[in-house]
């Protein structure tokens, strides 16, 4: 009675987005509702969430600037008001947003008189400037301002040590959070046994990710952080093997048949997204626009059906195949 009340009840878990602003294109705010919760678990979901939020989702941003000849950040550069420390501080102030991972590299090359900002800065075709009014520098003479940017996809932040800036790379502390903050609260209702919780999220970003988006990433990432206990247990904490005669139920991926991609055992490869494959960026982006999110989407390709997706040829079939191989043990089938 007991398992058939549980099912009901997960069955009937719902949550939504009951508002949403966008106050500027930096600013973005969303407050969602999941509910009903038993007694208790709203607090643990509320906890993890916001700690997901704020330290897990990933942003884009500049994180290092090169200027030929000049030797320290605060120097002076004539013909331009700004000194180089606030042309690195307006750098970072620019919000970005990356569908792809790894350094890129971006450039700016203006001549004066005129004000630079944002606009003018050249980009690769997979990232986006949230706002293109964000000042960089003022020129007052017929001057090249020239510049190279580097680009990088993390969390958290990147705190730079001082260095010597002999060779014209100046890093900026880069500050990759793309969720300003995130609140939680609860409301209760019923009585006795019958108490119910309902779970309010609120989540503020810089316009990088939307709220529902980062809402999704954390809760992604959440889910990748327990995967692994899906599995039997393989190794204690000193690195020994595990007990002997251990009833844990064991769920590992060579479980799949290599031959027809079919399975022996139920695995959840919907929550493994193809972003965790540490796949090269053109290979990503390419599943990306094929709507290829999750390992699940991979696996009803076969060989031939991916060649089939523009800009992917056999080399790149052959590097999925290889990553497949050697970290799930998976092969595509051919038709």
């Amino acid at each position: 009675m007991i398992l058939d009340e549980n099912s009901v009840f997960i069955q009937t878990l719902r949550w939504k987005c009951i508002e949403s602003r966008v106050y500027s294109k930096r600013f973005h705010y969303g407050r969602f509702v999941l509910s009903p919760l038993r007694k208790g678990r709203a607090d643990t979901i509320g906890i993890a969430m916001r700690r997901a939020l704020l330290g897990e989702v990933k942003g884009t941003c500049i994180t290092h600037v090169k200027l030929e000849n000049i030797k320290h950040e605060y120097s002076a550069i004539i013909g331009i008001e700004e000194s180089v420390h606030d042309i690195l501080m307006n750098l970072k102030e620019i919000v970005l947003r990356s569908d792809s991972y790894g350094i890129q590299e971006a450039s700016i090359y203006i001549v004066g008189p005129r004000n630079v900002t944002a606009q003018d800065i050249i980009l690769p075709p997979s990232v986006k400037i949230i706002d293109t009014t964000q000042h960089i520098a003022r020129l007052t003479k017929s001057i090249t301002f020239d510049i190279r940017l580097r680009i990088e996809k993390n969390r958290g932040y990147l705190i730079h040590s001082p260095t010597n800036y002999g060779d014209g790379i100046f890093p900026i502390d880069a500050v990759f959070m793309p969720v300003r903050d995130a609140n939680y609260s609860i409301h209760s209702y019923g009585s006795g046994n019958e108490i119910r919780e309902v779970l309010f999220l609120e989540i503020w970003t810089n316009g990088g990710l939307t709220p529902r988006e980062a809402l999704y990433e954390a809760s992604r990432n959440l889910i990748n952080f327990f995967i692994p206990f899906l599995h039997g247990e393989e190794q204690n904490i000193d690195g020994m093997n595990s007990r002997k005669g251990s009833n844990i139920p064991s769920f590992p991926l060579s479980h799949v048949l290599t031959n027809t991609g079919e399975t022996k055992e139920i695995f959840e490869f919907q929550h493994i997204f193809i972003d965790q494959l540490e796949l090269p960026s053109r290979i990503y982006n390419c599943l990306r626009r094929a709507n290829i999110y999750t390992l699940l989407d991979l696996l009803n390709y076969s060989q031939e059906d991916l060649m089939r997706i523009e800009q992917f040829g056999k080399k790149s079939v052959e590097q999925v195949l290889e990553i497949l191989r050697k970290r799930f043990a998976i092969d595509l089938p051919r038709n």
